[in-house]
């Protein structure tokens, strides 16, 4: 049961972020420097952008070290996950491929 729960945060993690990205780039034109600029317009967004840089890089470190020792090589899909879509997505995303029956 605790499996589909993080598999619908994946889901839920991709797609509903991903909603805001695409209208902001559809509105500028897909110009990604103006998304980029956007994380950076005012101190609460630089530091959102912050916080999730560093709890993406957290993340990161967390599954290689535990790919390191479990040797579930499927789990590396995480890192893109979170670093393509968000940390929204490639937490749960890591928590569901981890907690698969061996």
């Amino acid at each position: 049961m605790l499996r589909l729960v993080w598999l619908s945060l994946a889901l839920w993690g991709a797609v509903h972020p991903m909603y805001y990205f695409s209208q902001h780039l559809i509105s500028t034109g897909w110009d990604f420097q103006a998304l980029i600029d956007a994380w950076y317009v005012n101190d609460s967004t630089t530091g959102l952008t912050w916080d999730l840089t560093i709890a993406a890089i957290t993340l990161t470190i967390w599954v290689l070290a535990e790919v390191a020792v479990r040797r579930n090589w499927l789990t590396l899909i995480a890192i893109p996950a979170t670093f393509c879509i968000g940390v929204s997505c490639g937490l749960p995303l890591y928590l569901y491929l981890r907690s698969r029956p061996i």
